[in-house]
């Protein structure tokens, strides 16, 4: 029988003979890769964490201290090793189990993450209540390199000292985030990786952690530890020069080091980061020759030979759109933080290395800085996901909408994401981007409209933001004779309906809008009206007010929040006109939407063509 499958819980991974370890990890890492492969997820992470987690497990108990993953993608070992593992086949699966931590899923997830670089600072919290109340258990966080450069990692380090409560982080070192790291902190921390020094302080420890045992001598131990790791590793340690004493680096691979190290950390008693080098894909061959391509995988992609977006997706159609427009000006720069490859910016970086910038992890740095390139002369298009967008929404307001300055922002991954579940679905862009004065707002059908929305964005000069969804970009989706000229602000009435209702759709619900009018055609319904709106902000209000007054029913379909949405707008302004229309707002609920599939998530949400005219059929 396979040593994974006799372990019934947790508490028995402790009294493992050690010499059983390296294969048990071989089992978790079988496991990931066969469930990965068909589910999706963050594969290579999970890999390079297997045993740092078997360590964690061995030295900590997970059920009365607190363990806090970063962001969450090296977790699937942990998962599995936290009597989860007759679910970890659900992963990511409607149902199942999530990709992330997360509180209500088990009692071992202390945080729910999905962000990157929380870990420090709610572990800071989760150690401070604990002595506030008196407690007596372990807080440890567990963050990549990646997560460790942004700003809200700093914040809390800088908080350590002025805090003064027991805390263990648990650097996580592979040099690998989703891009390559960047920055001077990534040079610095590469530096203490090659030291030749480290390697004969890791020795010391090692010789007193054997001849030592727990009790008053540790604290000898370990004082000289420090001043070890201070004389010989760097002059002028950063994290020592914060108030947290700094043990490494050591090898993430070795658990007979780590369970050592791990456990004289419990007998510290003050805050200390212990930094760890580990391999990013450690384990799998195709993900260590190529950790970027295996980071986060698409389901069901069984030769893994790609990341699964398709060959013509949203974010070729817009990078290659700017690419083009930045052929016949050289002032246009690109931004993105740490998602290079997901953005599908390497095309225009390796053309153009000089006017292509990742700052890392650090979505408000990013804003502030294209803000800055704009005030100083240059037109920057800032790629980044819309949930990580979230980040920085006080630069948008007032770096770059406040100021006025031609940034454009491309909000990728717009709407629901799917499997990656609540804390990556960019569902608020929406509701607050369309309420910024001077920010243009706007979300296009295909591809044709894009490369319009683009081009005009960049001639105008002015702050604007273009979403848009994951996964393939239709060409064109205007019926008959092809685009009609639309300008700047402008709706466009895709189809004249022969009833008095109308469909008011914008970006990725415009399909959606054109199924709903050929299902009622289909059903001996009237045939509604059919405009994109294309625009949230300006919004082409003469065109809304049109079907508000000739209509008796209007719908609004979004891809995001009805709460503070477009819905709301056109109904209230519905209410000011006195037009008398019935307005009907379809999108996402007033609540977090769970991991599953895109399709299972619209039909969650109602946004289905048959449910939609099922509700409408009662008003016509």
């Amino acid at each position: 029988m396979r040593i994974l499958e006799k372990l019934k819980g947790y508490e028995e991974l402790r009294a493992l003979p050690k010499e059983l370890l390296p294969r048990l990890c071989e089992e978790v890492r079988e496991l990931m890769v066969s469930v990965v492969e068909k589910n999706g997820g963050h594969l290579a992470s999970s890999l390079g964490a297997v045993e740092l987690v078997v360590s964690i497990l061995r030295v900590f108990d997970p059920r009365k201290d607190r363990i806090i993953f970063d962001v969450g993608h090296q977790a699937y070992a942990y998962k599995i090793l936290t009597d989860r593992l007759d679910r970890f086949p659900s992963l990511r699966l409607s149902g199942g189990l999530s990709g992330f931590p997360k509180r209500r899923e088990s009692p071992f997830d202390h945080f729910d993450v999905g962000h990157s670089s929380t870990s420090i600072s709610a572990a800071l919290g989760y150690a401070k209540a604990r002595d506030l109340l008196g407690q007596d258990h372990e807080v440890v966080a567990v963050i990549g390199d990646g997560a460790l450069y942004n700003g809200l990692a700093m914040e809390a380090l800088n908080n350590v000292k002025e805090t003064n409560t027991r805390l263990t982080v648990l650097f996580n070192d592979n040099s690998m985030s989703i891009s390559q790291p960047v920055g001077g902190l990534a040079d610095y921390l590469a530096r203490l990786g090659v030291n030749p020094y480290y390697k004969r302080f890791k020795e010391y420890v090692k010789e007193q952690c054997r001849k030592r045992q727990k009790g008053e001598r540790i604290e000898d131990l370990l004082s000289r530890s420090k001043t070890r790791v201070k004389s010989l590793l760097q002059p002028n340690n950063i994290f020592e020069g914060l108030g947290i004493s700094y043990w490494g680096p050591f090898d993430g691979h070795d658990m007979d080091e780590m369970v050592e190290i791990l456990g004289l950390s419990r007998f510290y008693g003050q805050p200390l980061l212990v930094h760890l080098r580990t391999k990013k894909g450690k384990g799998y061959a195709p993900a260590e020759e190529n950790p970027t391509l295996y980071h986060g995988i698409s389901p069901r992609k069984a030769d893994l030979g790609h990341s699964g977006e398709p060959e013509q997706g949203w974010s070729e159609t817009i990078s290659g759109a700017v690419t083009r427009l930045a052929e016949n000006d050289d002032r246009i720069v690109c931004l993105t933080a740490a998602m290079k490859d997901g953005t599908k910016l390497n095309g225009f970086s390796k053309r153009w290395p000089n006017r292509c910038f990742d700052v890392g992890i650090a979505e408000g740095h990013l804003l502030t800085y294209a803000a800055g390139l704009a005030a100083g002369g240059l037109r920057p298009f800032v790629f980044i996901y819309s949930t990580f967008l979230q980040r920085a929404m006080d630069q948008l307001l007032h770096d770059i909408a406040m100021q006025d300055l031609p940034v454009v922002i491309l909000a990728d991954r717009a709407g629901l994401v799917g499997e990656d579940g609540e804390t990556h679905h960019g569902l608020v862009d929406l509701c607050w981007g369309r309420v910024i004065p001077g920010l243009s707002l706007m979300a296009p059908r295909d591809a044709e409209e894009a490369e319009f929305m683009l081009a005009e964005a960049h001639r105008r000069g002015k702050p604007a933001m273009i979403r848009f969804p994951r996964g393939p970009a239709p060409r064109s989706l205007t019926p008959g004779q092809g685009r009609k000229p639309c300008g700047w602000g402008e709706a466009e009435t895709l189809i004249e309906g022969t009833g008095d209702w109308a469909i008011l759709a914008i970006g990725k619900t415009v399909p959606l809008a054109l199924e709903i009018h050929a299902l009622s055609r289909s059903m001996g319904l009237p045939e509604p009206t059919v405009v994109d709106l294309r625009f949230a902000e300006p919004a082409d209000w003469d065109s809304i007010d049109l079907q508000l007054s000739k209509s008796r029913t209007v719908c609004v379909l979004e891809d995001g929040f009805l709460k503070g949405g477009f819905g709301e707008a056109v109904s209230a302004r519905a209410n000011e006109t006195g037009a008398g229309s019935r307005v009907l707002r379809y999108g996402v609920p007033d609540r977090y939407i769970p991991h599953s599939t895109v399709e299972e998530q619209w039909q969650a949400c109602g946004l289905v063509a048959g449910k939609i005219l099922e509700g409408i059929r009662e008003s016509l």
